[in-house]
C-alpha cells in the first residue's frame, strides 16, 4: 500500500514537472537565489519604515504583535507550501484557487495579487524617494521614484538570472545589515558604549508607561501596518515555475521562515527599542536610521539609510517579476488578452512587465500631489489584496485536503503540520484584521478601493464569460479546472 502511494505521488509530480516546461520560463533560478529570495521576502519597507508610525502607536507592544502576526504567516506559507509540492507552478496562487475554487476565483486571485504587486510597488518607490530625501533634501520625490521605476523595469526585461542575481544581492545587503544592527544594538545594552549607552536598556521595553502604553486595542490596530510587512514572504511560490530544483529549494525556504520572523523582525525590534525609549520614533522616519542616528556611529545613520534603500527597490523588482508572471497565467488561461502571454527571446513577459510598470508610474503621480500620504495610501490597499491571496491560499488548501481524503488525489510531499486546522485559524486572523482595518480611517480607503475593484473584476468576468463561454467551464468530483487543466489526469 505504501509503494502504490508512492508511486502516485511520483505520477503527480511527474506530471506536474511534465506541465512546467510548457510554461516557456527558463529555470533560471538556483537554489541560494530561491533561498535568498525567501529571506528577503521577510525583510522590506513595512519593518524598515512602517514600524515608525506602528511603534507611536503601540510602543514595545509592537514586538507581540509582528510575533503573533509570525506565527499567523506560517500557517498559511506551509499551506502553500502543501500546494507547491502537490504541483509546482508559476503563478501558484491563481492556479489553486482556479483548480479548487473555480475558474472565476482563479481569474480574481490573479488579477487581485497583480494589483497587490502593482501597488506595493508604488509604496517601494515612494519609500525609496523618501530615503534619499535624506541625503538629498531638495530632489523631489517624483523625480527619485521615477528614475528608480526605469532602472528596475529594464533589469526585469533582460533575463530571470539577472532578476534573480540582483534578488540575491539585495538580500544579501538587507540580512548583513540587520544582523550587523542586532550585534551593534546588543552590545550597546550590555556595554553601554556610545552615545545611547547612559539610557540604552532591556527596561525600555516596559518602562515608559508599559508594555502596552497605549493600550491592547491600540495595539491590535497596528495588525494591519504588521501584516503589510510580511507581505512578499509568499513570493517563493511565483519562483516555483522558475527554480531548478522546487521540490528540494521550496521546503527549506519556508521551514526557515520562523527563523527569519524571530531574527529579523521580533529580535531587531526589540533590540532597537531597547536601545531607544519608544516615544522617540516617529512616523515617516526609519526606527533603525533614528536608532543609529542616537548611537552616534560615524556614518551610521547614512549606512542604515542606504541599507533601507535597497530593501525597497528590492521589493519592488520583485513586484516587477511578480506581475509579469500573474500576468502571463492569465493569458494563459484566457483570463487576460494573449498578448500579455508572450515571452521575450530573453523568456521573460516583457509585455505583461511593461503593462505593470507603467500602472506603477501612478505611485510616481501620487509622490508629485500628495508625498506626505503617498506611503499611507498604497500600502492599505496593498494589504488588502494581500489578505485576499492570503485567504484564497488557506481556502485552496483546506480543499485539497478534502480530496485527498477522499481518495481523489495525491498527497503532498510537504504536508502542512496541523493539517487544516491551522489554516482556519490563520482565516479567522486574517478577518479579525480585515475588521481593524474598517475600524481605522486612515485605512478604510483600502476597503474602498477594494469594493470598486470587486465591481470590476465582476463586469469583467461576465464580459468574459461571454465572450468565452468554455472560460466556466468545471471538471468533476469537487475538483474544479480551468479549460488549461481540464485534460490532465489526477492520480
Amino acid at each position: 500500500m505504501a509503494s502504490t502511494r508512492g508511486d502516485d505521488r511520483k505520477s503527480a509530480h511527474s506530471a506536474a514537472a511534465e506541465a512546467t516546461p510548457e510554461e516557456g520560463y527558463e529555470r533560471g533560478l538556483g537554489s541560494r537565489q530561491v533561498q535568498m529570495i525567501a529571506i528577503g521576502g521577510a525583510i522590506g519597507v513595512g519593518l524598515f519604515l512602517g514600524a515608525g508610525a506602528n511603534i507611536e502607536k503601540a510602543g514595545p507592544s509592537l514586538v507581540l504583535m509582528y510575533a503573533l502576526a509570525g506565527v499567523v504567516v506560517f500557517f498559511i506559507m506551509r499551506a502553500l507550501g502543501e500546494l507547491l509540492l502537490y504541483r509546482p507552478v508559476s503563478g501558484s496562487f491563481a492556479e489553486y484557487a482556479r483548480e479548487f475554487l473555480g475558474p472565476f476565483w482563479g481569474f480574481v486571485t490573479g488579477w487581485t495579487y497583480w494589483l497587490l504587486w502593482v501597488v506595493t510597488g508604488m509604496a517601494e518607490l515612494t519609500a525609496a524617494a523618501i530615503y534619499v530625501n535624506y541625503w538629498i533634501p531638495d530632489i523631489p520625490q517624483w523625480v527619485t521614484a521615477f528614475a528608480f521605476l526605469v532602472l528596475l523595469y529594464v533589469a526585469n526585461l533582460i533575463s530571470v538570472k539577472l532578476f534573480g542575481e540582483i534578488e540575491f544581492w539585495f538580500s544579501m545587503v538587507k540580512v548583513t545589515a540587520l544582523i550587523g544592527m542586532i550585534v551593534i544594538g546588543l552590545g550597546v545594552v550590555t556595554f553601554g558604549f556610545s552615545a545611547a549607552g547612559d539610557t540604552a536598556s532591556a527596561s525600555n521595553l516596559w518602562a515608559h508607561d508599559g508594555f502596552f502604553p497605549k493600550g491592547v486595542g491600540s495595539s491590535l490596530m497596528t495588525l494591519q501596518g504588521v501584516m503589510f510587512a510580511y507581505l512578499a514572504v509568499e513570493l517563493v511560490g511565483v519562483t516555483a515555475g522558475e527554480s531548478e530544483d522546487p521540490e528540494k529549494t521550496l521546503p527549506k525556504a519556508i521551514n526557515t521562515l520562523p527563523v527569519r520572523i524571530i531574527i529579523f523582525y521580533v529580535g531587531a525590534l526589540s533590540v532597537i527599542l531597547m536601545v531607544v525609549k519608544w516615544t522617540e520614533f516617529q512616523a515617516g522616519v526609519s526606527p533603525f536610521v533614528a536608532a543609529f542616528a542616537k548611537i552616534g556611529i560615524p556614518a551610521g545613520a547614512g549606512i542604515v539609510n542606504f541599507v533601507v534603500l535597497t530593501a525597497a527597490l528590492s521589493s519592488c523588482n520583485s513586484g516587477m517579476y511578480s506581475t509579469g508572471r500573474m500576468l502571463r497565467d492569465l493569458a494563459s488561461n484566457g483570463e487576460a488578452p494573449q498578448f500579455l502571454g508572450k515571452l521575450s527571446a530573453s523568456k521573460t513577459p516583457a509585455v505583461g512587465i511593461t503593462l505593470s510598470v507603467a500602472l506603477m508610474g501612478i505611485g510616481v503621480v501620487l509622490n508629485y500631489v500628495v508625498p506626505e500620504k503617498a506611503f499611507g495610501y498604497v500600502t492599505s490597499v496593498a494589504t488588502a489584496a494581500g489578505i485576499w491571496t492570503w485567504v484564497m491560499i488557506l481556502v485552496s488548501q483546506i480543499l485539497y485536503r478534502r480530496q485527498v481524503g477522499a481518495g481523489r488525489l495525491s498527497a503532498s510531499s510537504f504536508p502542512a503540520p496541523g493539517g487544516a486546522a491551522c489554516s482556519w485559524i490563520a482565516l479567522a486572523f486574517l478577518v479579525m484584521v480585515t475588521v481593524f482595518i474598517a475600524l481605522d480611517p486612515d485605512g478604510r480607503i483600502s476597503l474602498y478601493v477594494g469594493a470598486g475593484w470587486a465591481v470590476c473584476l465582476t463586469v469583467g468576468w461576465a464580459v468574459l464569460k461571454s465572450r468565452v463561454p468554455q472560460i466556466a467551464l468545471t471538471a468533476g468530483e469537487g475538483v474544479v479546472r480551468s479549460p488549461a487543466h481540464a485534460d490532465r489526469e489526477r492520480v
